[in-house]
């Protein structure tokens, strides 16, 4: 934990919340997810790491400390969608826009899903934003393995 200071609370729910960090050797920001253990929160590390796609956000690293997991993670900068539909005060988004988006949501769900694992929490709230790059991701993790 030493290697990162935390900038400020992005979001808490009843698992833990969700820590805007700066990590002081690479110089970047990330999204760091706090869990209270135990719980099944280390397979949720584990799943996390093996998702590779662009639509879905980056792991970084994990580690436990004061009874706490914590998952490093990408952050999406540009906020979430819930926000980009707060923001938006009833106007209407681009039909292209909505369809890129949507686009991009099937193809990370897909990727989940052609792993056996099953995404437990899908909402506005948990799709993240990176406009610079056009590219929205996964940014929540509660996920299970299928039979």
């Amino acid at each position: 934990m030493e290697e990162y200071t935390v900038l400020k609370v992005l979001g808490e729910g009843s698992f833990g919340r969700v820590l805007l960090v700066f990590h002081k050797s690479s110089d970047q920001k990330y999204a760091m997810k706090e869990i209270r253990l135990p719980k099944d929160s280390r397979k949720e590390a584990i799943l996390l790491a093996k998702m590779k796609h662009p639509n879905i956000v980056a792991y970084k690293e994990s580690f436990e400390a004061d009874g706490h997991l914590y998952i490093v993670m990408e952050y999406c900068d540009d906020g979430d969608l819930m926000q980009k539909i707060k923001y938006q005060r009833g106007k209407l988004f681009p039909e292209d826009t909505i369809l890129h988006w949507f686009v991009q949501m099937c193809l990370g769900v897909k990727h989940i899903h052609d792993r056996r694992v099953l995404h437990r929490d899908i909402k506005s709230k948990v799709i993240g934003i990176t406009l610079i790059e056009g590219t929205i991701s996964c940014t929540h993790t509660r996920w299970e393995m299928t039979a």
